[in-house]
């Protein structure tokens, strides 16, 4: 986006209460829905994510910053079809890492192996990747890995987080053997989703529209040069000369 077109900080502003205000409307509408289908319910996602992307794309070109979730469109989206007053939920996060830097891995877990007298590690289990990890994962909660991450040698991939709802809390036990099968995608209430391949599409959408600036100001250019030519000093085409 050329400068002259770049938002202004109000605009920016303007666009987040904005997804604020779609929030609202949203919960409203899955609050006082009337059962499954309910079209003021999907008018109100549709206005939220209208409202989010908006927001996405002017945060971006004003400061070059880029929001963590994606909400995805409508047509991408199942309907619908859990209780409708849910009494239980289950959140399922899957976020990926690359070990970018194995050594400081194995030095930050020698470190609480050093410091942990009550340890239940195997003897020597920080001096392996595998027993390094177990022992982090082990004594670091996973949001405190992910703001971390760097500090313990790894690099973040894709994440996505579902909230999906249930009419009651499974017994315990029933699911530990196969935690992440059947899952439902009609009983997701939300998700969001983190991935590089968004900041990809982005990158391309700026590429594209650098080209079609490129395009306006060399045509720009061409209409001022024409102007200041007297049609009398252009010289006749080929067809006018065989006139």
């Amino acid at each position: 986006m050329s400068d002259a077109a770049q938002p202004t900080a109000a605009e920016v502003r303007t666009a987040a209460e904005a997804v604020k205000t779609a929030l609202d409307r949203h919960l409203a509408a899955v609050e006082q829905r009337s059962g499954d289908d309910d079209p003021a319910v999907y008018e109100a996602f549709n206005e939220l994510a209208a409202a989010a992307e908006e927001y996405d794309e002017l945060l971006y070109d004003r400061y070059d910053e880029v929001t963590p979730f994606e909400i995805p469109g409508a047509e991408e989206t199942p309907s619908y079809s859990g209780p409708e007053e849910p009494s239980a939920l289950s959140v399922l996060i899957r976020r990926d890492y690359a070990i970018s830097a194995p050594q400081r891995l194995l030095a930050q877990a020698g470190r609480v192996e050093a410091a942990d007298e009550d340890s239940s590690a195997p003897e020597g289990a920080a001096d392996t990747v595998q027993g390094a990890v177990g022992i982090l994962f082990g004594e670091f909660e996973p949001d405190e890995i992910a703001s971390r991450h760097k500090e313990f040698g790894l690099e973040e991939g894709d994440s996505t987080l579902w909230v999906t709802a249930a009419e009651e809390v499974p017994d315990p036990g029933e699911w530990l053997e196969a935690p992440f099968e059947g899952i439902d995608a009609q009983r997701v209430v939300c998700r969001f989703d983190v991935s590089a391949v968004f900041d990809d599409e982005q990158d391309d959408e700026d590429v594209l529209d650098e080209i079609d600036d490129d395009y306006d100001a060399a045509a720009d250019s061409q209409d001022d040069e024409l102007d200041g030519v007297d049609e009398d000093d252009l010289e006749p085409l080929d067809a006018d000369q065989k006139r």
